[in-house]
């Protein structure tokens, strides 16, 4: 496999392709990605259910809520790879996800409370405005800030870029590596102070890792969708298959494993039930493209189909025992479908053990450099023992790994059959994520 000359050749005919936004035809509503969950995430998705658990891979429609709890965090990717982080006890609202009479993505993000890093791309023209107390950014470049907001107080620092917040008493300039603070408890005037230097938090790291991830699997990307194609990079390798062309497939999948094993039906008003697979690569290839059966290569994502938005399962050529998960019926509440990824982490010790059909589920984005190196030791040997080593940056807020993804070293356990982790239902969730 010449793994460079396949991603520019997939980049070419993308690019080529006709671009179209994740939404019915002739609607102006868009659909978004929650790209990482960790610990406790909950979502609103405007179901009548109130707040449910949230996983990896959701949707995100105009007006869903999504709140944090004290050991919570997670990410939003747009289209174009832009990225929202929002940090433990945080809630955010968006308000709106739409087009623009000329075709461009506007986007409206409400802070109600907590703190969120903003890593905005700037691509294509879109717009974001983001309201954080009483203070108003509107992005039209790039921009990359961190914002908060509470009761008395809030502030914005930028990393990237000048930012202008417009509030009560006018607009307020945040120049590259400068942070203004506002006095939200005088009701006449925000008081805007500007500090000399940008005050470091514990999650500034957390969010550095996580762009330098993303800037690094997606730099061969030359589409605008830009959402779940660094973890498509990371996670697997396009391969070119005889009598099939040019497809992905993720590392571990081995024989037996198919693409539609674990992860969850998700109901959302005026669309009704859409997939959320469990694997961390999986939103890209479940919207676009096909799946396809190949025999002597297993189950692969032929990219395409770029101007229609699947919610649903879409494959092609699958062996007639094949059954894919139904839709549901006579219900909204989530859907999950488990049957039991074999990675599995290993209590009290923490230790995960990998074997094929795992497909990259339990293995944390950016925790092991080469996967495709370890892909192969799997592949030899049956079973991979992976163990967590210390996290930097470690602090009682963040509970467990502390801000970072957790660097993994590992060791072969020979052919031994791991545990199955299984993906059981616990208040609309589902494990393995």
């Amino acid at each position: 496999m010449c793994k460079p000359r396949i991603f520019a050749m997939v980049g070419m005919a993308l690019a080529c392709a006709l671009f179209a936004l994740p939404a019915t035809a002739g609607s102006q509503a868009r659909i978004v990605r929650l790209s990482d969950v960790q610990g406790t995430v909950q979502i609103d998705k405007n179901a009548g259910l109130g707040f449910e658990n949230a996983f990896v891979n959701l949707p995100i429609t105009q007006g869903t809520q999504l709140r944090t709890r004290e050991n919570g965090r997670a990410e939003i990717e747009f289209e174009d790879g832009s990225t929202l982080r929002v940090t433990p006890n945080t809630m955010v609202q968006f308000s709106t996800l739409g087009l623009s009479d000329a075709g461009k993505r506007i986007s409206a993000i409400d802070l109600v409370e907590g703190r969120a890093y903003i890593n905005w791309l700037g691509k294509s023209g879109d717009e974001l405005t983001l309201n954080f107390s009483r203070e108003r950014v509107e992005l039209k470049q790039a921009a990359h800030f961190r914002v908060a907001s509470s009761s008395s107080t809030a502030e914005i620092a930028s990393f990237k870029n000048e930012l202008e917040v417009v509030g009560p008493s006018g607009t307020a300039k945040v120049g590259k590596k400068k942070m203004v603070t506002f006095d939200v408890s005088d009701n006449d005037n925000d008081g805007a102070t500007l500090a000399k230097n940008v005050e470091q938090d514990p999650y500034d790291q957390w969010d550095k890792q996580a762009v330098e991830y993303h800037d690094q699997y997606s730099k061969d990307n030359s589409t605008p969708y830009g959402y779940g194609y660094s973890d498509l990079s990371y996670y697997g390798g396009y391969s070119n298959v005889a009598g099939y062309g040019t497809m992905w497939q993720p590392y571990f999948a081995g024989v037996g494993w198919n693409p539609f094993m674990d992860g969850a039906w998700s109901w959302y008003p005026g669309m009704g039930f859409m997939w959320a697979s469990a694997y961390p690569w999986g939103w890209m290839p479940y919207y676009y493209g096909n799946w396809t059966f190949a025999p002597g290569f297993g189950w692969g994502w032929q990219p395409g189909g770029w101007n229609t938005w699947h919610g649903g399962i879409h494959y092609v050529g699958a062996a007639a025992t094949f059954h894919p998960p139904a839709v549901p019926s006579g219900t909204v509440s989530n859907v999950v479908v488990g049957r039991g990824g074999p990675a599995t982490t290993t209590a009290p010790t923490g230790r995960t053990i990998v074997t094929n059909q795992s497909a990259g589920l339990a293995i944390p984005r950016g925790s092991i450099s080469n996967l495709h190196q370890l892909n192969g030791q799997v592949a030899r040997t049956g079973a991979v023992q992976l163990h967590a080593a210390p996290a930097f940056a470690a602090s009682s807020r963040a509970g467990g790994y502390g801000f970072s993804t957790p660097a993994l070293t590992m060791s072969s356990v020979g052919h031994a059959s791991a545990a199955p982790a299984g993906h059981a239902s616990s208040a609309g969730g589902h494990t393995g994520h």
